[in-house]
């Protein structure tokens, strides 16, 4: 028996589980009601039609991405926090945020993480165009690492692989270099091991 009571709220919930699941190609009407126990016209009164709902869960997105709240005790810390949230967020939902993109809402959405770690440079010492540069590293740093981890794991089987390209026996001098790199990726560590480093050169005064 098809579901008597039916939420706005929950028909985004599970379509936007349908997008980030399977794409956006998998978002239609039919099964969404479906996928809720309840009919093709109960969809259509709560949220339109197909559009309709595309542009809602746009909208539901953004929101989304706006939910920023550093944590740490000093400002590299609650910086790197916004780094680590942002990252987390945009891999949690990429074909959700590819449709942000498409209609054009790219820097809306990245906006609260902009002004969360405006308030963090500011609170470092930093203002002006330095503090812009500052804000605008992190973002590019956080963008550009996931897009470099979904090509990884997007990417066919390598041959050879990089545990056969690094072999220590015929490496650059350095043994340990090539069994290191010969192991797998650690993306996490080496995130935070690039955004620390970056967060701590663009907080470290010029020299004199």
């Amino acid at each position: 028996m098809a579901r008597e009571t039916l939420t706005r709220a929950e028909v985004l919930a599970a379509a936007a589980a349908l997008v980030r699941g399977h794409g956006p190609a998998a978002l239609t009407m039919r099964r969404l009601a479906a996928e809720l126990d309840t009919a093709v016209t109960s969809i259509y009164w709560h949220v339109g039609n197909r559009e309709s709902l595309l542009d809602a869960l746009v909208e539901r997105t953004v929101a989304e991405m706006g939910a920023i709240r550093p944590a740490g005790r000093t400002p590299a810390e609650r910086i790197v926090s916004v780094g680590r949230i942002l990252r987390r967020e945009l891999r949690e939902r990429p074909h959700l945020i590819a449709m942000v993109h498409e209609r054009g809402l790219t820097e809306l959405m990245f906006l609260p993480a902009q002004q969360a770690l405006a308030h963090e440079v500011h609170a470092a010492g930093l203002t002006g165009a330095r503090a812009a540069d500052a804000v605008r590293a992190v973002q590019f740093q956080v963008v550009g690492f996931v897009l470099v981890e979904r090509n990884r794991e997007r990417s066919p089987a390598q041959s050879p692989a990089e545990a056969e390209l690094w072999d220590p026996a015929v490496g650059p001098g350095d043994p340990a270099l090539a069994r290191a790199l010969a192991r797998p990726v650690a993306p996490e560590r080496l995130f935070l091991l690039s955004l620390r480093a970056l967060v701590r050169s663009l907080l470290t005064p010029p020299p004199t």
